[in-house]
């Protein structure tokens, strides 16, 4: 791999790990299903018009999209307004590699290695670990946003089948499935923040949102959505998936990093545990071997 490349690739994961202070200044001014609304609204029109339309079906098209956009921002951007961490935020959305990964072989027959299923078994145990932590806090560190990540990572998991069924059946650019995919997702985020968020009411706070919610929202459309993305993908077509996916492992590091130093967020003691495990697990299962036995290409994280 090219240095240059390299460098990009870092840059993409530290965009992506500090996503999760945007997102979470953002989400301090604006509620969180209006919060997604706004993002795929932007993400869609700012480059619908210069990007050509994927040659695939519609349904497929719809079904990334909503599954992206309702299922995975929406409940991630709901679990960060509920209480959870930025920092955890960034290491259990990364589960999404082990959805990917069982969904992949019920749906399409991919089979993975012996690597991918220890790496799953130690990011459960890191996963049931935080889960007790979770339940022995009590009140103070709620269960509920805990779930709601995890559940966003399932999604994130299905939506990434569908691109990877759509991009191999009918040779479809990553970024513009994206790009167009975006569609799909603000009229039902719309909905969901008029009805549980009190009407029109999401649109004053948008109106009157601060230069800091601003500034967040504009990142997180250009710098983790449309710039992070495009560059991902294009060293996704120059290079193995087994070469760029351990570039993954950084995101959460600077998520935990970004958190710590500008939200003043600390681990507990067994929370730092079970986050080190989860990452673990992680390198175990995406860390490229001298022998691939799996037919599985790990799709690239989300912000």
């Amino acid at each position: 791999m090219r240095p240059r490349d390299v460098v990009l690739l870092v840059a993409v994961a530290a965009v992506w790990g500090f996503n999760f202070v945007p997102i979470r200044w953002a989400l301090d001014a604006v509620p969180p299903f209006a919060l997604a609304a706004t993002r795929f609204f932007l993400a869609s029109v700012a480059m619908v018009l210069f990007v050509r339309r994927p040659a695939a079906p519609i349904r497929l098209v719809v079904a990334y999209g909503l599954l992206i956009g309702v299922g995975q921002f929406g409940l991630l951007f709901l679990a960060i307004s509920l209480g959870m961490t930025a920092g955890l935020a960034s290491i259990l959305a990364q589960l999404q590699v082990f959805f990917t990964i069982g969904l992949a072989a019920w749906f399409l027959g991919d089979r993975g290695s012996l690597g991918q299923l220890a790496g799953a078994v130690l990011a459960g145990a890191g996963i049931v670990l935080l889960i007790g932590e979770r339940l022995d806090q009590g009140a103070s560190a709620p269960l509920v946003p805990l779930l709601l990540v995890i559940a966003a990572a399932g999604l994130w998991g299905a939506a990434n089948v569908v691109a990877r069924h759509v991009g191999r059946t009918y040779h479809v650019d990553g970024f513009s499935l994206v790009v167009w995919s975006s569609l799909a997702s603000p009229i039902p985020l719309a909905l969901m923040s008029y009805f549980l968020e009190g009407g029109l009411a999401p649109l004053g706070k948008l109106a009157n949102a601060g230069w800091l919610a601003w500034g967040s929202i504009v990142f997180i459309v250009i710098g983790a959505t449309l710039w992070g993305f495009a560059t991902w993908n294009q060293m996704l077509r120059r290079y193995t998936a087994a070469a760029v996916t351990p570039f993954a492992l950084l995101v959460p590091i600077a998520g935990i990093a970004s958190a710590a130093l500008l939200l003043g967020e600390r681990f507990t003691v067994p929370e730092l545990i079970a986050g080190l495990t989860i990452l673990a697990g992680l390198a175990v299962a995406v860390w490229p071997r001298r022998s691939v036995t799996a037919s599985v290409e790990l799709p690239a994280p989300m912000d």
